[in-house]
């Protein structure tokens, strides 16, 4: 699978998509009223843990990391809308699965996403084999068992980079594994889309790869690249007709995470 994969449609009624509703609120949306990248990140955690409560494996299962997210901006959701959230598995493996979120608003509001989960052991703070029960249940929306991580980024160069600025790692970015939380890197994209308002003209699709944690005191930094059009067959054949911004995400000379932006 490349960065242009295309995502598992929802098996609507199918009783093992988890699904709830919640009112799209005030601190998720930009000066426009759009639902934020960053904070669709923090619902899919969100429905996720509630997910994960109700099908009983909150207490063998608790700790989780992400290693990719890829979120679909097909249509924005707008404030004052009813968020509709559906989940339910695409890819398992023994250690790890591919979990799909579709986010519907009433108003006809659209983002998808699918994201790289590692089960992690809370003694040894490694990636742990999920349970067969747990399997089976997520077993039940895919047939693909033999899930394989593959990462389809590379880092950018400060040398040629088009920006290079600092993100300024907060006390309340932190989470209870005493890392950056997966949704604050949503956040630096945000940033990046406020100086490109026209990206946001035009279904979006933006995909994060997570390398190593940020830690409270890093000196955390953002590499900017545009690929134009012609050079980006690097990310898939099927994208070399089209410009991909790359975001690297680094302290000093360890990279942290590599954030990817295109046009669908």
């Amino acid at each position: 699978m490349s960065l242009d994969k295309v995502m598992m449609p929802v098996p609507d009624g199918h009783p093992d998509v988890f699904d709830r509703e919640w009112p799209l609120r005030v601190g998720d949306i930009d000066r426009h009223g759009r639902l934020r990248f960053d904070a669709a990140a923090r619902h899919i955690q969100d429905i996720g843990q509630d997910q994960l409560r109700e099908m009983g494996f909150e207490e063998t299962h608790p700790l989780w990391i992400v290693r990719r997210t890829i979120i679909d901006l097909i249509r924005p959701v707008e404030f004052g809308d009813m968020l509709r959230m559906r989940r339910w598995c695409s890819g398992t493996s023994n250690r790890w699965c591919e979990m799909r979120v579709r986010i519907d608003g009433r108003k006809g509001g659209l983002m998808e996403s699918e994201a790289f989960w590692i089960n992690i052991n809370r003694d040894t703070q490694m990636p742990s084999r999920i349970s067969d029960d747990f399997l089976d249940g997520l077993r039940k929306t895919t047939d693909v068992n033999r899930l394989r991580w593959k990462g389809h980024l590379k880092p950018g160069s400060r040398d040629d980079a088009t920006a290079v600025h600092d993100f300024p790692v907060r006390v309340t970015d932190i989470d209870l594994f005493d890392h950056m939380n997966n949704s604050v890197y949503w956040s630096v994209v945000e940033d990046y889309l406020w100086s490109f308002p026209e990206l946001l003209a035009a279904p979006l699709r933006v995909a994060i790869e997570h390398d190593a944690p940020v830690a409270l005191g890093d000196k955390l930094e953002i590499i900017s690249h545009v690929h134009p059009a012609g050079s980006t067959d690097r990310f898939g054949e099927n994208l070399a007709n089209r410009t991909v911004r790359t975001l690297t995400y680094a302290v000093g000379d360890e990279v942290k995470a590599l954030a990817a932006i295109f046009p669908l």
